[in-house]
């Protein structure tokens, strides 16, 4: 596609993670077309151009009884969205993970316009709901995968995809003494990371049992101190009104990277911050539990062996997965006292890497401009 006449693209992001994916592609399009932004995200899609229809935090829920206690809110939005799109007649739709949100759009769009539809992060069929492979064939013409173990999923079902590879591929450290004195933290103390979500439900869900934790330990081990990078301003607000006052933490907004960078090993919620963590050499004890009817319903689905992100690039639990009743703040502190008697380097790391290879955003946006 060239020339000077703009492609309009609707776009819709829910998560910190799916916000900072859009925008790859965005700015990777921008540099060899003309761009018109619809639909929603966070701060980084804004600065690319998008006048976001509504906080995208309003998406952020998860499991499957919270989507049914807001589906009349979630669905009403989806309207509002599905009616932008029709009316400013977009060329194509991109869907960033939220698979259950976005697929109703890539249907709508696929039968009232002629929008191509991009589904960016795969739904995770390879895990469970393989039913809704019948829906990724009829409605969306193309996947993009982060990870090849999707991408080869999707090629034996002869599905449309391309592996784009992870962000985290080419994630560096950060100096020590830089963090230690950007945060004006004590060179002398050991420190952990803790990173409870990015979701005010996984907050709620986490949180506590981490405080638990912290509090066990640091009584045990009071050379060590916590560093919780929290996603944005009013988690950081949530996570300091949830924490006592003789917990020894630091926090700060938008800095695992810089957190997981200095500490001896982390403690994280199950998600996309397991992977930051394994890549920077921060061994994650990967934690999760959400209400006991969406475990019940979710667990008897599961299709693999592992849930954390580095284990199923590895094919192998390498790091330690506290799920459910077995995720309390005695059981995390068993496997903090092992990482901390076990100082072995961390030599998965460069393997996560080159699992996390892909073909790059520039390569990506011209799949995507070729449909």
């Amino acid at each position: 596609m060239s020339g000077n006449e703009a492609i309009k693209i609707g776009i819709v992001a829910g998560e910190h993670s799916g916000d900072r994916l859009g925008a790859g592609i965005i700015r990777a399009l921008k540099s060899s077309v003309n761009v018109e932004l619809y639909g929603v995200g966070g701060p980084e899609l804004s600065a690319e151009g998008l006048n976001s229809e509504f906080n995208f935090k309003k998406l952020q829920v998860m499991g499957l009884i919270e989507p049914l206690m807001n589906y009349r809110e979630l669905s009403n939005l989806r309207k509002d969205l599905i009616k932008l799109f029709l009316e400013n007649e977009i060329d194509y739709f991109i869907g960033v993970d939220s698979p259950d949100f976005n697929m109703a759009i890539h249907k709508k769009m696929k039968i009232k316009n002629s929008a191509k539809n991009i589904q960016l992060v795969s739904p995770s069929v390879w895990v469970w709901r393989q039913g809704r492979i019948k829906s990724i064939q009829k409605y969306i013409d193309l996947t993009i995968c982060l990870f090849s173990f999707e991408h080869d999923f999707f090629q034996k079902r002869n599905l449309h995809s391309i592996h784009l590879g992870h962000p985290f591929a080419t994630l560096k450290k950060i100096d020590k003494d830089e963090v230690i004195k950007s945060f004006n933290l004590d060179i002398d103390k050991k420190y952990i990371s803790i990173l409870p979500g990015s979701r005010r439900s996984e907050l709620k869900n986490m949180l506590p049992t981490y405080i638990k934790f912290i509090q066990i330990h640091s009584k045990k081990y009071p050379d060590y101190n916590y560093l919780i990078p929290a996603a944005d301003l009013p988690s950081k607000e949530f996570i300091e009104d949830s924490i006592p006052d003789d917990i020894p933490f630091s926090i700060g907004v938008n800095c695992s990277k810089e957190f997981l960078s200095i500490s001896d090993f982390s403690v994280v919620t199950s998600g996309t911050a397991t992977l930051e963590a394994a890549v920077l050499g921060c061994s994650p004890i990967i934690c999760y539990k959400t209400n006991a009817i969406n475990y019940s319903i979710i667990s008897r689905m599961l299709k693999v062996k592992h849930v954390g992100l580095p284990n199923l690039l590895l094919n192998s639990r390498i790091y330690p997965e506290l799920i459910q009743k077995d995720c309390s703040a005695d059981s995390i502190l068993i496997e903090a006292e092992t990482m901390q008697n076990n100082r072995a380097d961390n030599n998965h790391e460069r393997r996560i890497r080159d699992l996390l290879s892909g073909i790059g955003y520039e390569e990506a946006a011209y799949k995507i401009t070729s449909l």
